[in-house]
């Protein structure tokens, strides 16, 4: 697959370099700087939207080539946004607020290059089982959730909370890795270029 265009990831999220080395993507870093407070109004889908493509932009113009990929995740529940924890009690505000519940995780994944650009945001319904606080503090103790959008990581030590998930298990670590594969091919870059 010599032909395949390398990929540039506007993030230094290890996650999403896990996720796509897992299918075979090969690519280079730059670290971007933008904002990520919400606008006025805006839904939580245009929110994810709006920040992987200015990723993807910033990271554009820093490289100045393409293809680049960026992408954001946020939890959603009652149709608010939940960010990363402020501090221990944030967390377990949180993680009771969604304990017991289904809520919603969205990523979106956006693609760059000098001709054009592409978002898809997918949605995935993770369901918790009934939690107690001092679980809670007990989890904020270990250190992963505080940079956590939700308080928590599917992939880590929060995955015991997790009672079942609807839709894509990949999104909710960072990158819905079948939307993902089919923007890439859009734009040159091969899937299993290395193993």
């Amino acid at each position: 697959m010599s032909g395949s265009r390398r990929l540039l990831l506007a993030s230094q999220s290890p996650r999403r370099r896990e996720l796509l080395a897992q299918i075979g993507v090969p690519l280079d870093c730059v670290q971007v700087d933008v904002d990520e407070s919400p606008l006025a109004g805006e839904s939580p889908a245009a929110y994810v939207a709006r920040l992987a493509l200015a990723k993807a932009r910033a990271g554009w113009q820093l490289a100045g080539r393409g293809p680049v990929l960026g992408s954001d995740t946020t939890v959603v529940c009652d149709r608010q946004i939940l960010g990363k924890p402020m501090d221990e009690a944030d967390c377990v505000a949180t993680l009771m607020r969604l304990s017991g519940r289904t809520h919603q995780v969205l990523t979106a994944v956006a693609l760059v290059d000098d001709e054009r650009d592409a978002v898809e945001v997918v949605e995935t319904e993770v369901a918790f089982r009934p939690l107690s606080e001092d679980e809670c503090r007990r989890y904020w103790a270990t250190g992963e959730p505080q940079d956590k959008a939700g308080s928590y990581g599917i992939q880590g030590l929060g995955a015991v909370f997790v009672a079942a998930i609807n839709g894509s298990y990949s999104s909710v670590v960072g990158l819905p890795l079948q939307e993902t594969a089919t923007l890439l091919s859009q734009f040159g870059v091969d899937v299993w270029q290395q193993r």
